[in-house]
């Protein structure tokens, strides 16, 4: 029973979801907007949930000094520092409103070390293209040339060139990119909706079985 009974709930309120999304009688509406609600109350909880057992593990790896334990250090404390700084020092205004304390950590420490993530990114995508763009079949070769003319037609050096590199690479981005991507995207809603039908259904391993096996 203890595993049936997640199972049955699961089953129900994903089965009346679903038809709350198609079906708009008011009856039906109201509920499956009250659901997605107690889904929001759910999540919040997920993130309390999330914060204290990241505090767990990482406490307990400082207090045995394990690897790395002072980037783990440094973790705690800064959302032991963030917390505290956003619950009694930003009373009265919106956290991300000018001035906070919330406001100056986010934009001075967050937002700074985002920066400095995506541009060690560049660095890796470029590294991965240069390995992807080895031409070694005519699919790699129309790959190698698609991505010249956009890189090259993206910037003033491809105007300067011809006038018709940045029409092309328009073109590229209006027309086969975004079939691709299309595609990749349709592929990816079938499988959420099959893998929806998996949990309502009860057959998804890793959330039906026991211990996740």
């Amino acid at each position: 029973m203890k595993r049936e009974i997640p199972l049955l709930i699961s089953m129900a309120a994903g089965i009346f979801v679903l038809i709350g999304f198609f079906v708009p009688h008011p009856a039906i509406r109201n509920t499956y907007d009250d659901i997605q609600q107690w889904v929001i109350i759910v999540v919040a909880f997920t993130y309390v949930l999330g914060m204290a057992n990241l505090m767990r593990i990482n406490t307990e790896q400082i207090q045995r000094r394990a690897k790395d334990w002072p980037y783990k250090l440094a973790l705690v404390l800064s959302l032991v520092g963030t917390m505290i700084v956003g619950f009694f020092f930003s009373r009265g205004s919106h956290y991300l409103d000018d001035r906070t304390g919330f406001s100056w950590i986010y934009l001075t420490f967050y937002s700074s070390m985002s920066s400095t993530m995506f541009s060690l990114l560049a660095f890796f995508i470029a590294s991965a293209a240069f390995r992807a763009f080895r031409v070694r079949s005519v699919e790699a070769l129309l790959l190698a040339i698609a991505a010249l003319i956009l890189m090259i037609g993206r910037v003033p050096i491809g105007n300067a060139i011809h006038p018709a590199i940045p029409q092309i690479a328009d073109w590229l981005m209006e027309i086969p990119q975004n079939a691709a991507k299309r595609g990749i995207l349709m592929g990816a809603a079938l499988g959420v909706i099959a893998t929806g039908f998996r949990v309502i259904l009860g057959i998804e391993r890793t959330y039906g079985s026991e211990g996740g096996g």
